[in-house]
């Protein structure tokens, strides 16, 4: 494992990998709840929102994954640093997504949902 991250609760932990993968663990059980698979390299760092219901991970792959914890899939990708991404963190209010990269980068993300538009 190259991260690992306790959600806001406590109860479960997010680990990235050297093969790309993140696995979702219950704390009480020790169990996998659920694997997450987009990224093409090191999942270097993750991160949960304040809230709990997203997950940010950084990887080699130079991406940046938002991911729903629920269901276990990306909402959103990010793409702006030329090296390998090695940190992700949120703000407080979760608003902001800060990243690290080899690159000798930080880069802040406005991650604020937008509104959608319902007639």
């Amino acid at each position: 494992m190259t991260s690992v991250a306790f959600n806001p609760n406590g109860n479960i932990i997010a680990s990235g990998s050297k093969n790309g993968i993140i696995h979702l663990w219950d704390v009480q059980t020790g169990e996998i709840e659920k694997t997450l698979t987009k990224h093409g390299n090191v999942v270097n760092s993750v991160a949960f929102s304040p809230d709990g219901k997203t997950l940010a991970s950084g990887s080699w792959d130079k991406t940046i994954l938002l991911w729903d914890v629920k269901i276990g899939m990306p909402r959103n990708t990010y793409i702006g640093h030329t090296e390998g991404v090695s940190s992700v963190a949120f703000n407080p209010d979760g608003n902001t997504l800060i990243s690290g990269s080899r690159d000798g980068t930080i880069l802040f993300w406005d991650i604020t949902p937008t509104p959608t538009n319902e007639n």
